[in-house]
């Protein structure tokens, strides 16, 4: 089973190495390669930009979701193939989130952090199926992986719950890991996000 949308949560800082930036190219690029959609935030600066402007220069489809107080011209990405302007941050994820098939994270801050354990607290909670993967770019996230064993380790998270986040150090790899794990579990969403 291929995504027809996936969702990525990213910085709208560039960060401190190139190698930042050359993975969310590269995963542009590698979903419009693939006829994936891209939904994101929609801002064109950091990686965000880098994400939209490599999968729109390979051909592909790019939505953005971005609330109506960061629309000023310098956040918002211009030539997407849709922009939806929504209400507040809460409405944006629940909007991205609906839109997509699975969920992708790259290096980023507070709000990446905070969009990606929302999206894995509604998988442990049942309330979609949708896969969520971290794509670990120079190690970037080691320190935090680290914590969630730890926390493993003292038993405030499951051991049904540990391989939640599926984890991939390149793009590539990851996608070829949501892809296995869509393919094998073939069965339908446990929840709707648009009713739910």
């Amino acid at each position: 089973m291929t995504p027809r949308a996936v969702c990525v949560f990213c910085g709208s800082q560039p960060g401190a190495t190139s190698a930042y930036l050359d993975a969310a190219r590269e995963l542009g690029a590698e979903l419009a390669r693939r006829s994936v959609a891209v939904i994101y935030g929609g801002g064109h600066v950091g990686m965000m930009g880098a994400l939209a402007d490599s999968a729109l220069a390979a051909g592909g489809e790019v939505i953005g979701v971005i609330p109506e107080h960061l629309m000023r011209p310098e956040v918002a990405h211009q030539r997407l193939t849709e922009l939806l302007i929504v209400d507040s941050m809460h409405t944006r994820k629940r909007t991205m989130a609906s839109r997509a098939d699975a969920f992708v994270v790259l290096p980023g801050g507070y709000g990446t952090f905070e969009e990606m354990f929302e999206m894995v607290t509604w998988r442990q909670l049942r309330l979609h199926a949708k896969p969520v993967g971290l794509v670990n770019v120079d190690g970037y996230f080691d320190h935090l992986l680290a914590f969630l064993q730890h926390a493993a380790q003292q038993e405030f998270i499951r051991p049904q719950h540990r391989d939640l986040l599926l984890v991939a150090p390149s793009p590539s790899d990851l996608l070829e890991r949501l892809l296995r794990h869509m393919a094998a579990a073939r069965s339908p969403a446990l929840g709707d996000l648009e009713r739910s």
